[in-house]
């Protein structure tokens, strides 16, 4: 193998999250060779401290102003400028680096990655939100700025990895594979009592709280369904869902002539971080290998819409467009805390996004502004206060 021709200089943002963990963590074991611009945490002040005094960036960020007193604290005499707040995380977004990645959970980290994309660096996009609210303009914007979008989702990096661009016309379908969480085999009356240590307990991959949750009511997978369609500028018809429990064919596509390309592996989300950081080339670590005797047999059956209904909604705020998705994602965001402060019930979880989607006008809501971002947190505020409506009523009724 030749040189590779590899980033020099990168950014974190969302470093304390468990993609950013897996980030620096792969960058560790692959030995490379790198300068941290910047990197940017929420709130957890003592592990970005740690990853500071590791990586040396130049700016350390953290979300929560509240604890700024204490990463200053722990980077005192380091050298390390600091700063806190909503402004400086864009700020870190904006530094000068060739790749970042992009991991801050929730609405919050898309203001960052669109600023990180008018940069024209390589996003390695972990945020889902950038692309469910703003995807046809954050992709615009990188591609004006000469930089270019890398999926890090499991998925969408395997559709990725086998969708060759120069033959998208020849492209059939794409196929997103969905371990179908830890309720997969629950009866509906089973989830009614589903607690959240046990929709928390996904049975392959150890994610955030979030996307936990996403999994186990399968919304993720509806989310996901949104973003393969802008990504890879595909038709809603024509990407579908399989069951997979092992989580070993991360995704597939399907050609025109009958070939199915697909892209597997163990469930380890560092492979497909090498491949969004070295990208077109690849980068040796000490990943595990696959090993299919070892593995055994692979499963596949049809997602059940009737028991997990978030898939259904996120494909009709497809197909309705506009503000939908946006509408989405946030109702999601406000059910799933609602359901791990026990408000709500985990049915309760589809039913809030159910009812947001039906009060609000789906096409308009959040298009008075020219401004993307602006559009998107006007819908995104809107569905809150929507959501939040929802559940009130839903708790005075329990």
């Amino acid at each position: 193998m030749g040189p590779l021709n590899l980033p020099r200089k990168v950014s974190v943002l969302g470093s304390t999250g468990s993609v950013g963990v897996s980030t620096l963590d792969l960058l560790e074991k692959a030995g490379v060779e790198v300068e941290v611009a910047a990197l940017a945490a929420g709130r957890n002040a003592e592990r970005l401290a740690e990853q500071a005094r590791r990586w040396r960036p130049e700016l350390a960020v953290i979300q929560d102003e509240s604890k700024l007193p204490e990463l200053r604290d722990r980077l005192r005499g380091t050298g390390i400028a600091v700063a806190a707040g909503a402004s400086a995380v864009l700020e870190a977004a904006s530094a000068d680096a060739q790749w970042v990645m992009s991991a801050i959970v929730g609405f919050a980290g898309l203001a960052p990655t669109l600023t990180a994309a008018r940069t024209g660096a390589v996003i390695a996009l972990a945020n889902k939100e950038s692309l469910i609210c703003a995807g046809p303009a954050l992709l615009r914007a990188a591609k004006l700025a000469g930089g270019t979008v890398i999926p890090v989702d499991s998925e969408h990096s395997a559709i990725f990895q086998v969708f060759a661009p120069a033959n998208a016309a020849q492209v059939s379908r794409l196929i997103l594979t969905a371990s179908g969480g830890p309720f997969r085999t629950w009866s509906r009356e089973q989830m009614a009592r589903a607690t959240p240590e046990q929709a928390l307990a996904h049975p392959n991959w150890s994610m955030g709280a979030k996307i936990s949750i996403d999994s186990a009511t399968m919304m993720n997978k509806g989310l996901e369904v949104i973003e393969a369609a802008y990504l890879f500028a595909m038709e809603p018809a024509r990407v579908d869902v399989l069951i997979h429990p092992q989580s070993i064919v991360h995704s597939l596509v399907e050609y025109a002539d009958g070939s199915t390309l697909a892209q597997l592996g163990p469930p380890d989300m560092r492979t497909p971080i090498a491949c969004a950081f070295a990208w077109p080339d690849r980068l040796p670590w000490p990943a595990e290998r696959l090993n299919l005797a070892k593995v055994g047999p692979l499963s596949f059956d049809e997602p059940d819409l009737e028991r997990f209904p978030a898939l259904r909604l996120a494909k009709e705020a497809l197909l309705a467009g506009g503000a939908a998705p946006a509408i989405l994602n946030a109702a999601d965001e406000v059910a799933v805390a609602a359901f791990l402060d026990r408000r709500i019930g985990f049915l309760d979880i589809a039913g809030v996004v159910a009812e947001t989607l039906e009060r609000m006008d789906r096409t308009q809501t959040g298009a008075q502004s020219d401004d993307v971002l602006e559009a998107a947190r006007a819908a995104d505020a809107t569905a809150r206060r929507v959501a939040d409506e929802v559940v009130s009523a839903l708790m005075a009724q329990a």
